[in-house]
């Protein structure tokens, strides 16, 4: 175990509380969901980190799915926040 990865693994633990800490107090909806993001971000970052702190450097490769994973469902709480639905109507027609 290396002492300089998990220095840097406190600190986006904490980062992530904080995060959680907007997600449950957040004044409006969006900035939940923009809590919520954040959250996804950093435990990508987490789980990259200690990767390298076990020296699993392969879990890189989830932390990757997992952001891509976050980009998408992320996307998808926008719409449904904005529109009440996931389903594609005439009334909600997006894009051309």
């Amino acid at each position: 175990m290396d002492v300089k990865f998990l220095i840097p693994t406190i600190a986006v633990g904490v980062v992530m509380v904080f995060a959680l800490v907007r997600v449950w107090f957040g004044p409006t909806v969006y900035d939940r969901i923009l809590g919520g993001n954040m959250f996804g971000t950093k435990t990508t970052l987490l789980i990259a980190v200690v990767g390298f702190l076990f020296e699993r450097p392969e879990w890189l490769d989830l932390a990757l799915v997992y952001a891509l994973m976050n980009f998408i469902g992320i996307f998808a709480i926008l719409r449904y926040a904005k529109f009440g639905s996931l389903a594609r109507d005439e009334k909600h027609k997006v894009g051309p």
